[in-house]
């Protein structure tokens, strides 16, 4: 088969281009423009809380936001920086650079396109929720605290990656708090909870409110304060300079195989959270507007976008739940409501980018603990005492790995740990279960000595325990062995050796095994191992009352008399 055959590539918006309306153009465009001002503000935060510039994080938004919506599998994804990256990418920066971050990025944007373009799009739904959830937890921990600098103002040094040393370093500034910083702040925080989006909306004054983007208005007011009320606070133009009123031009940062070496692990790193962040988001979309995404048609998406922003300095995107959520709400059709949310932060960007400066890092840092406090599972640790000890166990090891460590190691830990509960588990619901045959059965076999099992669950490496005693007694083995497997939906070739080995010793006793009602898999995997042939084809039926014929059949007690077995 021709591997090219399986690979298709057709972005969600050619499926509505053909009969796009102008009722959907006006729909698309107040969405758009709506989504684009609030995007704003958590494109400059992300930029500057992952370590880099607030031009890269705008930039970002821009080129890839338009991009994944140009290109993706879903109606209603937007694009960007986003927060589950801020930890992440400040601890590769920390370590590696800006430059070698736009090369990993660069190269996660390849290995998320194999991943679309190869149909793995589904396997990130195999991605246990407790795991998703601990590791989101942990990224919004990350994610407050490294915002209390800016937000009290400290006069500290450059935040560090380490979780415990940002603790340290916290812990001997705060002496230093800067208290005009503070108020505007707090300040921040009181309008992004008066102007927080609301689920229920009853009187005409909640509605108003519901419609202006609590984020923007706190950069405006914030900006306001400070100017006129000239505080002595850090500002973007006080840290970074005035932003640039345009895009950057196309710039190839160098690349050789050694540092390509070094980078392999941000690479997987990035290309992982991306994945698992892009569809979760298109997931949660698709419940809000009824519909059905494309996820191998998104990661490739995901994946051109990923590799190319990084030639005009822009760091990492994937999709994002809040943004992705206001467009919805805010009545988007088809993917253009996403370019346009593109297309108005480059307007914004050309034409008011020297405002950009007078914006207080207090104020972004009180819209980022904002953002944390909103993706953080906090519900989920009052409920944690519900779940099993399995889910509580990988819920919180991954929450503190990501803390404690970083994203990928987190991931890994709880990954292992949610494969090691689950073989636990399915081994102990498998069952060997002997079953007393009455004096009728008895009476049937025409006294030949024989036992039956009854199996129930999956026969593999981690259960196979429970079927090496029946041929762990020799001596004990009777004439005739029946393993009723009509309730095993699994084998692997562990349990098929364990078999075998039962089969070898009744062979070697002059004894039968019989196989009770073996399903499809199981019988599969006997067949190309030919431990049916080995077997013998007759020693396989359908029912146990077939199994207790063929006990009773002349030709059985002749042999087991012959061997002095039978009565």
């Amino acid at each position: 088969m021709n591997p090219w055959r399986l690979f298709s590539f057709r972005p969600r918006l050619a499926d509505h281009l053909a009969h796009y309306s102008r009722h959907d153009f006006r729909h698309d465009l107040a969405a758009g423009l709506t989504v684009g001002v609030v995007a704003l503000p958590l494109a400059i935060a992300f930029g500057i809380a992952s370590g880099t510039r607030p031009e890269n994080g705008l930039v970002s938004a821009i080129i890839a936001g338009f991009l994944i919506s140009a290109l993706g599998g879903s109606r209603v994804q937007i694009g960007g920086p986003a927060g589950a990256f801020v930890a992440l990418l400040y601890a590769i920066v920390d370590k590696y650079g800006v430059a070698n971050l736009l090369i990993a990025t660069s190269l996660a944007g390849v290995l998320i396109f194999a991943m679309g373009a190869f149909k793995l799009g589904g396997l990130i739904r195999f991605i246990p929720v407790s795991v998703v959830l601990g590791f989101t937890g942990g990224i919004a921990v990350i994610i407050g605290l490294a915002q209390i600098k800016d937000f009290l103002g400290l006069q500290a040094m450059v935040m560090p990656a380490n979780f415990f040393s940002q603790l340290k370093i916290l812990a001997q500034s705060l002496h230093t708090v800067n208290f005009d910083a503070l108020a505007i702040g707090a300040l921040s925080v009181a309008l992004l909870v008066l102007f927080r989006p609301r689920a229920v909306t009853t009187t005409k004054l909640e509605r108003m409110v519901a419609l202006l983007p609590g984020t923007f208005l706190v950069l405006v007011a914030a900006s306001l304060a400070a100017w006129l009320l000239e505080l002595k606070i850090e500002t973007i133009g006080s840290k970074f300079g005035a932003l640039p009123q345009a895009l950057p031009s196309i710039k190839i940062p160098h690349f050789d195989w050694e540092t390509a070496r070094n980078l392999f692990a941000p690479t997987v790193a990035i290309a992982l959270l991306c994945a698992i962040e892009s569809l979760l988001c298109a997931r949660i979309a698709d419940t809000i507007i009824d519909d059905r995404h494309d996820p191998n048609q998104e990661l490739m998406a995901q994946g051109i976008a990923n590799f190319i922003v990084p030639f005009f300095g822009g760091i990492a995107a994937s999709g994002t739940i809040a943004r992705t959520v206001t467009n919805a709400r805010s009545g988007a059709r088809t993917p253009v409501a996403g370019m346009i949310h593109a297309l108005t932060l480059l307007v914004i960007l050309l034409v008011a980018a020297p405002l950009a400066a007078h914006i207080p890092l207090a104020a972004l840092a009180a819209i980022l603990l904002w953002v944390a406090y909103g993706m953080g599972p906090w519900a989920e640790f009052r409920r944690l005492k519900q779940f099993s000890f399995f889910y509580r166990t990988t819920f919180l090891a991954t929450f503190i790995f990501t803390v404690a460590f970083d994203v990928v190691t987190a991931i890994e830990v709880g990954l292992v740990l949610s494969s090691l509960f689950f073989i636990f588990r399915i081994a102990d619901l498998t069952r060997v279960d002997e079953i007393d045959l009455t004096s009728s059965q008895l009476a049937e076999v025409n006294g030949a000595n024989v036992r039956a099992y009854r199996l129930f669950g999956s026969l593999f490496f981690g259960s196979v325990n429970k079927l090496e005693h029946i041929s762990n007694d020799v001596k004990a083995l009777p004439d005739v062995l029946i393993l009723d497997m009509h309730q095993v939906i699994n084998v692997d070739t562990t349990a098929l050796e364990v078999l075998d080995d039962l089969r070898r010793k009744m062979s070697a006793r002059q004894g039968q095994l019989l196989l009770v009602g073996v399903n499809h898999q199981p019988l599969s995997l006997m067949q190309r191992a030919n431990f049916t042939d080995q077997l013998g084809a007759e020693n396989l039926v359908t029912t146990f009352e077939a199994a207790l014929a063929r006990c009773a059949r002349p030709r059985v007690q002749e042999a087991l008399a012959a061997a002095g077995l039978g009565t």
